[in-house]
């Protein structure tokens, strides 16, 4: 299993080799590369310059670290054609970065409108048709995660979705601090971590409130955050209202930890990935940051 650290919050404050030596400076050896407006922006088409990558290559080597993983957001259910057609065209460029790069693993989100649910259903089964054969050639790893305020928010369904395709080239990402949007407030990480089963291969380590409750957020006017608006958060574990216990002892029962460490994983993008993804709080995250790694480590790695 690698841990990574989700580098969003540091791409906002720093060049891209200073991000990387931060990130070995709290003793990862894994970055997930989160959309940056130099290599994969949000929604546009990727972008990765001769500079850019030279800049990264080299403070790689510096320190060690390696890239476990691109996050990529784009409009490939839409909901209109040209839309997805585009984001097509940038999946296709992301791939060939990642293969340049020796990145095995690709998170992404489904992408689609919440109010457009059918058409943004069919458009991403669309997407999904030409592109699965790229990445089953490639080698890599695309792996799909319900995120709030999407066409499907729910963890159950989009498992279903992914695992219709039949490929081992295709995960699952369960994201803590999405989860009570998974199962609608319930937030039973243990029924939903043994729903994904084998396509889990990706859990993102982050604490949130629970949305449902009431006053966990105030939104004004009060009916906005039912209808027009998504809140949630990535906070430190302990800071919210995720059930960190549960998630690690299911982890745990399932062997998350050494589940892809067999003799085809190197075609199956490699091990799973354990990620800390907080943003809530930049100026906590010297001190957070290192406190997650650990505790990922002690809870699945026995360290």
């Amino acid at each position: 299993m690698k841990i990574a650290f989700d580098v969003d919050v540091l791409a906002k404050q720093m060049s891209i080799n200073d991000m990387v030596h931060q990130v070995a400076e709290w003793g990862y050896k894994y970055i997930e590369q989160s959309p940056h407006p130099r290599i994969n922006p949000f929604y546009k088409h990727p972008l990765f310059s001769q500079e850019c990558e030279q800049e990264y290559r080299k403070a790689l080597a510096e320190t060690g670290v390696e890239i476990s993983s691109f996050i990529v957001v784009y409009r490939w259910s839409g909901p209109t054609e040209e839309q997805r057609q585009l984001a097509v065209a940038n999946w296709k460029k992301i791939v060939e970065i990642a293969v340049n790069m020796g990145v095995q693993v690709i998170n992404t989100e489904l992408s689609g409108d919440p109010k457009q649910q059918e058409i943004c259903n069919g458009m991403w089964f669309r997407s999904m048709e030409e592109l699965l054969p790229l990445f089953e050639k490639e080698g890599i790893r695309v792996e799909i995660q319900s995120h709030p305020y999407d066409f499907c928010e729910l963890n159950n369904e989009t498992c279903d979705m992914v695992k219709s395709f039949r490929s081992k080239n295709l995960g699952y990402v369960y994201s803590s601090p999405h989860g009570f949007f998974y199962d609608q407030g319930k937030g039973d990480v243990r029924s939903m971590l043994q729903y994904a089963g084998d396509e889990l291969t990706h859990v993102l380590f982050a604490d949130t409130y629970n949305q449902t409750m009431d006053c966990r957020y105030i939104v004004n006017p009060p009916w906005l955050g039912q209808t027009d608006a998504v809140v949630h958060q990535h906070l430190a574990m302990g800071e919210g209202d995720v059930n960190f216990p549960g998630i690690f002892e299911t982890l745990r029962d399932m062997d998350f930890a050494n589940k892809q460490l067999k003799a085809d994983a190197p075609k199956l993008g490699g091990d799973n990935i354990a990620c800390v993804s907080m943003f809530g709080f930049p100026e906590k995250m010297a001190k957070q940051a290192p406190e997650a790694r650990e505790r990922i480590e002690r809870e699945l790695l026995g360290k």
